[in-house]
C-alpha cells in the first residue's frame, strides 16, 4: 500500500488545464494573444499566397491560349473554336493526374473538403507538398480551360500556409485549425475583397465551432489581409453594383421563390455530382486517367460555348449589369454546368465557388426576366447568393460574400430571404452538401450543427446521488475486505468518511484485493490506511463538463462530491448519472406535447 499526503482539499487540476472548475461565458485565456500575432503573419501569407495563386493561373491562361507572358487576366471568350480548344485541357489533366499520383493525392478536388478532413482528423496538419502542388495544379486545370474558381485551392493553400506555420511551434491541434482557418480566411478574403464572407465561411463550414478563441484569430487574419488587398488586387468590390430596384410589397415571397428554385437547382447539380463521379469510379483504368477524360469533355464543351471554360468573372459581371443576352445565358448556363460536373467528378483540382454563382446568377437571371423589379442583374445575385448558401449549407456566407462583392448593402434582406430558402430546401432535399458527401464517402461523419454541450449548463448538485453508500473510518481493513468479499453486489468504490460526514479517501475493490495479502494490516483503521490526497472530487456548484473531464483524466467513474469549506461529502456522481443527463436532453427534443390548451384556459377560469 502506498500512503500518500493529505491536502484538506484544495483546488486541484486533475485535466492538466483541460476543464473549468470555475464556469465563464468562455474557455478563451490569454493565449489567444499569442494566436492573434501568428495570424497577422498567416493573414499576410494568406493574401500574397492568393495574389500567386491569380497571378499563376493568369500566366498560364495567356501562355496557353494566346502565346504571351503576362500575368493579367484573360478571359476566354476570345479564344477561336479550333482542335487546340478540344486537345488543351485533356493535356492539363493529364498532367494534374501525373502530379496527383507521384506528388500528392491530396490535391484531387475542389479543396474544402480536403481543409475540412485536415481539420476534423488529421490534427490540423498539412503537409509542405499540399502547399506546393495545389495552387501549381489549380493553375493548369485553371489556365488550361477547366471551368473552375480559385477559391477553393486557396483555401487549401492558405489553409496549408497556416498550418505548416503553425507545426514550428507547440501548439495544440485546436491552435493549429485556428491558424489554418486563418490562412484559408486569408487568401478568401484577398481574391474577393469579402472579410465578414470569408470570417463566416470559417465559423459555418472551417471552425465546427464558434469560440472567441479561434473567432479573434481568423477575424484578423482577415483584416490583415483586406488591407493587404489594394496593394495586391486594388481597391473597391469585386463586382461594384448598385441595383435601383423598388419591389412590390410581397417582393419578399418573390425572393423566396428565387430561394426555392436556386435550392432545388443545388440539390440537382450535387446528385448529378455524384452521380456522375459512380460513373467514373466504375471505369476499368486508374483514377490517374480521370482527368484528362474530364478535359476532354471540357475541349468539347469550348467548342460551343467558349465562354464556359475558365473562371468565368466576366460572365458574373456581364450577369449583374445586364451586359448578356438570353440565348447567351441560357448556352453558359448549360454548356458550364456539363463540363464542371464531369470535369469535378473526374477528380480534377478546381474550386466550386465561381462555377455555382455561375449556375445561380445565370438561373437568377433568366427567372429575374419574368420577375417584379425590371432588373434580371438583381435577381441574378440572388441567384447567386442563394445558390451558394444552399449549396454549400452557409447562408450567412452567401448573404454577405453577395452583398460584398456588388457593395450594396441595399440588397441585404432579399439576399437573406432567397439564401435561407435555398438553404432550408437542401438542408430537407439531402442528408449532405456537395462538400461532404465527398469525406462521407471516404467513410467519415460530419455533424454540421452546433450547440451548448448540457454538461456545460448542469451543476453537479443537479444529477449527484445524494444517499451515498459510505464505509466509516473506524472500520478495520479486515472488515472491509470481509465487507468486498462477502457483498454479492458492491460498488468499485466506496467513499470513507469520518464521525462528521468529511471525507477521509476512498477504498476500491482492488484495494481490499490489496491487503488481503498482507495480514499485519488487520486490524488497522480505514483511516490509517486511506487519505483525501489525489482524491479527484467535485463541489456541487462545479460544472458537469468539469466531473465528466475528471472521470476522463483519473479513470474513476465514481468522483464524490464535497462541500469546498468543511469537507464534508454531500454526494456522489457515477458515469452512469451522466448518461442519465444526456437522454433528459435528448427527449426534451422529442417531448413535443402542449402546455396551453383550451380546456386548461376554461379550467383556470
Amino acid at each position: 500500500m502506498t500512503r500518500l499526503k493529505r491536502i484538506h482539499f484544495r483546488p486541484h487540476d486533475f485535466t492538466g488545464g483541460l476543464s473549468r472548475r470555475e464556469a465563464g461565458d468562455f474557455t478563451t485565456d490569454r493565449r489567444v494573444l499569442l494566436l492573434v500575432g501568428m495570424s497577422i503573419i498567416v493573414g499576410t501569407a494568406g493574401a500574397f499566397a492568393a495574389w500567386c495563386l491569380v497571378s499563376l493561373i493568369a500566366l498560364v491562361t495567356n501562355v496557353i491560349w494566346f502565346g504571351e507572358i503576362g500575368i493579367q487576366p484573360a478571359s476566354l471568350a476570345a479564344v477561336p473554336r479550333s482542335l487546340w480548344v478540344v486537345l488543351v485541357p485533356p493535356l492539363g489533366g493529364l498532367v494534374i493526374g501525373l502530379m496527383a499520383r507521384f506528388g500528392s493525392e491530396k490535391i484531387r478536388g475542389h479543396g474544402i473538403p480536403e481543409a475540412i478532413e485536415a481539420i476534423l482528423i488529421g490534427g490540423s496538419r498539412m503537409s509542405p507538398k499540399v502547399a506546393v502542388l495545389k495552387p501549381l495544379s489549380s493553375a493548369i486545370s485553371i489556365g488550361t480551360g477547366g471551368p473552375f474558381g480559385a477559391e477553393g485551392p486557396i483555401i487549401m493553400t492558405g489553409g496549408a500556409i497556416g498550418s505548416l506555420f503553425a507545426q514550428f511551434f507547440h501548439m495544440s491541434a485546436a491552435e493549429r485549425k485556428t491558424l489554418l482557418v486563418a490562412g484559408a480566411a486569408a487568401g478568401m478574403t484577398a481574391i474577393f475583397g469579402s472579410p465578414i464572407a470569408a470570417v463566416m465561411l470559417a465559423v459555418e463550414l472551417l471552425l465546427f465551432e464558434w469560440k472567441p478563441r479561434s473567432f479573434i484569430p481568423v477575424a484578423v487574419a482577415a483584416c490583415v489581409s483586406i488591407c493587404w488587398r489594394p496593394l495586391l488586387f486594388g481597391t473597391g468590390p469585386l463586382f461594384p453594383t448598385h441595383f435601383q430596384v423598388i419591389l412590390p410589397w410581397w417582393g419578399i415571397f418573390a425572393c423566396a421563390a428565387m430561394g426555392i428554385i436556386s435550392g432545388l437547382q443545388s440539390g440537382l447539380l450535387t446528385t448529378l455530382l455524384y452521380r456522375i463521379e459512380d460513373l467514373f469510379e466504375a471505369l476499368p483504368i486508374h483514377w490517374m486517367w480521370w482527368p484528362m477524360l474530364g478535359g476532354l469533355v471540357i475541349g468539347l464543351g469550348g467548342l460551343i460555348e467558349p465562354r464556359a471554360m475558365g473562371v468565368g468573372y466576366d460572365i458574373i459581371d456581364g450577369l449583374l449589369n445586364n451586359r448578356l443576352l438570353a440565348p447567351a445565358v441560357m448556352s453558359i448556363l448549360l454548356v458550364k454546368t456539363v463540363i464542371w460536373l464531369f470535369a469535378l467528378s473526374s477528380g480534377t483540382s478546381g474550386g466550386v465557388l465561381a462555377p455555382l454563382l455561375i449556375f445561380g446568377g445565370a438561373l437568377g437571371w433568366l427567372v429575374g426576366l419574368v420577375m417584379p423589379g425590371n432588373d434580371p442583374g438583381f435577381w441574378a445575385l440572388l441567384g447567386m447568393a442563394a445558390m451558394m448558401g444552399g449549396t454549400m449549407r452557409a447562408p450567412l456566407t452567401g448573404t454577405f460574400f453577395a452583398m460584398e462583392i456588388t457593395g450594396d448593402v441595399s440588397t441585404l434582406v432579399p439576399l437573406l430571404a432567397a439564401t435561407v430558402v435555398a438553404y432550408a430546401v437542401t438542408v430537407l432535399l439531402l442528408r449532405r452538401s456537395i462538400l461532404t458527401e465527398k469525406i462521407a464517402r471516404r467513410g467519415q461523419h460530419i455533424t454540421r450543427e452546433y450547440g451548448v454541450d448540457p454538461f456545460e449548463l448542469s451543476r453537479a448538485r443537479e444529477i449527484m446521488i445524494s444517499d451515498v453508500d459510505t464505509l466509516p473510518v473506524a472500520m478495520t481493513v479486515g472488515e472491509a475486505c470481509d465487507f468486498f468479499a462477502s457483498q454479492q453486489k458492491t460498488h468499485r468504490i466506496y467513499p470513507v468518511v469520518d464521525a462528521t460526514g468529511r471525507l477521509a479517501g476512498v477504498v476500491s475493490r482492488a484495494d481490499a484485493l490489496l491487503w488481503q495479502g498482507d495480514p499485519d494490516l488487520a486490524s488497522q483503521t480505514l483511516a490509517e490506511n486511506v487519505t483525501d490526497d489525489s482524491v479527484p472530487v467535485g463541489h456541487p456548484d462545479d460544472t458537469v463538463a468539469f466531473i465528466a473531464d475528471l472521470m476522463l483524466s483519473t479513470g474513476d467513474g465514481r468522483i464524490p462530491i464535497v462541500d469546498p469549506a468543511s469537507g464534508k461529502l454531500c454526494g456522489l456522481i457515477a458515469r452512469k448519472d451522466l448518461l442519465r443527463l444526456r437522454s433528459s436532453y435528448r427527449s426534451a427534443e422529442l417531448d413535443r406535447r402542449p402546455y396551453l390548451t383550451a380546456g386548461a384556459k376554461s379550467k383556470s377560469r
